[in-house]
């Protein structure tokens, strides 16, 4: 099976973030273990850990003020990774208010820099759930978003 970087992500989250009974506290090291353990390659594992510090840092804030008539312009490679789909997932979610203008961002910001190629709107709506998790204050947005991740999978969850 040809894992990826994405794939260990899913694991770290599934096993780490959304159990509510799993300690949070298992270092990188012991982590890295495990990872090498359940068959993940050292380089997906190294390049999950570096997605995972660089959405702990807090986001730039959107320079322009924000108003309800702002439109998104994707560049090409946003584009490219993003398709016709997952822009309009997107919207919908920052029309609905689950996303904030920074949390779509934030969102985009990460799932540019994922390492894959065949990334779609189930791999978006994770990125999505991931960066609501590591936002204060939405916690609300995030139960919504579970729900819709969740309800969309069969077997309620992926791994």
């Amino acid at each position: 099976m040809k894992e990826n970087m994405f794939d260990v992500l899913m694991y770290l989250f599934e096993h780490y973030y959304m159990d509510e009974e799993t300690e949070l506290s298992p270092d990188r090291e012991s982590l890295h273990t495990e990872l090498m353990e359940a068959g993940f390659p050292a380089s997906d594992i190294n390049q999950a850990f570096e997605w995972l510090e660089d959405l702990a840092v807090q986001p730039h804030q959107v320079q322009a003020p924000q108003t309800d008539h702002a439109l998104r312009i994707y560049s090409t490679a946003e584009n490219e990774r993003l398709d016709t789909e997952s822009r309009g997932f997107l919207l919908f979610l920052e029309q609905m208010g689950i996303l904030t203008p920074e949390a779509r961002e934030r969102v985009i910001d990460r799932a540019m820099a994922l390492d894959t190629d065949d990334f779609d709107i189930d791999q978006l709506k994770w990125v999505v759930l991931m960066v609501l998790f590591n936002q204060p204050g939405a916690e609300a947005a995030y139960a919504w978003m579970e729900d819709l991740v969740f309800d969309s999978q069969p077997g309620g969850h992926l791994h």
